[in-house]
């Protein structure tokens, strides 16, 4: 599965981002990180997303972070950066930013703010108009709850036959594979990437109902290429066998650890320092903690073994 050209497919996991126990960026673990997870099999790397903390991070950060990620990688994998704002300008700011710097495209979520301030249709339209106007790379649009705003599969379709840059689409709200289903019929070749998120839980269902590409945690992209790979080759029974294997640990990370469980993999096979989360989030509970090792260890992943 070539990924270094359109249309990119595979395994795109998403990047934890690294601290120290005070808090503070951890650039020589964020490198390391990086090296694992590429080495582990990644097919390319989002960074900056809700996975990576990205909203406990400044904008200096957020800098920092792009150019020292981007230029550790050099090209190796493509790279997507998250570039959500609500405000049009800063999110095409921070989108020519991430080009300039070498993403090969950009994830963005529909405008919103807290619980209630939601933008209508007409704007989510023209909000995605200006973005891809600002850019020459891809974008990929990210459906999920997080941002309260129903994104119907007719518009997401619209938007990829109507703006040149969308045509990749992260769906992660319930029934996503039926969406994906019905976004592909109506979308056609306009639809690029239809992409898989929310950890693989859903995984093999979307695959069947026609995903190229899963955005994943970043602990064991080895083990979601077990999954991806011989789905995408036409061997359905091989990835059911593995979707099997992997689904405790897929469970145990979308359901108990979040967004802390490839930093606890990664601490545990000692690649990282550090596998806290940045306050105010709180760390899981220990018991979480062992329960996430216990699945993990049963598989034999490469984050365990990548450091020793």
């Amino acid at each position: 599965m070539a990924s270094s050209a359109r249309p990119y497919r595979g395994v795109f996991p998403v990047v934890p981002t690294i601290f120290t126990e005070t808090g503070d960026l951890d650039l020589a673990g964020q490198t390391r990180c990086v090296d694992f997870m590429i080495d582990a099999g990644s097919d390319g790397l989002c960074i900056l997303a809700n996975f990576s903390e990205q909203f406990v991070l400044t904008d200096a950060e957020r800098e920092l972070l792009m150019e020292t990620i981007l230029g550790h990688v050099a090209g190796r994998v493509p790279v997507i950066v998250t570039t959500t704002h609500f405000s049009t300008a800063a999110c095409a700011a921070r989108s020519r930013r991430a080009q300039q710097l070498g993403a090969a495209m950009v994830m963005v979520m529909p405008p919103y703010h807290g619980a209630t301030i939601r933008v209508p249709e007409a704007g989510i339209v023209a909000f995605f108009q200006r973005v891809s106007d600002a850019i020459d790379i891809p974008i990929m649009i990210q459906d999920a709850p997080v941002s309260g705003t129903p994104l119907s599969a007719e518009l997401l379709a619209r938007m990829a036959q109507e703006i040149a840059n969308v045509a990749y689409f992260k769906v992660e709200v319930p029934q996503a594979a039926a969406k994906l289903r019905r976004l592909i019929e109506l979308g056609g070749g306009a639809i690029e990437g239809p992409w898989d998120g929310e950890e693989a839980i859903t995984l093999l269902a979307d695959l069947d109902a026609g995903a190229t590409g899963a955005m994943t945690g970043g602990g064991y992209p080895d083990g979601i290429r077990q999954i991806v790979d011989p789905f995408l080759a036409g061997d359905r029974e091989a990835a059911v066998a593995a979707y099997g294997r992997w689904l405790p640990l897929i469970n145990h990370e979308n359901r108990q650890c979040g967004l802390a469980t490839a930093k606890i993999l990664m601490k545990e096979g000692g690649i990282i320092a550090c596998d806290a989360v940045r306050h105010p989030l709180a760390d899981p509970h220990p018991a979480s903690r062992a329960g996430l090792l216990d699945a993990a260890r049963r598989l034999d992943p490469l984050v365990l073994r990548w450091a020793r």
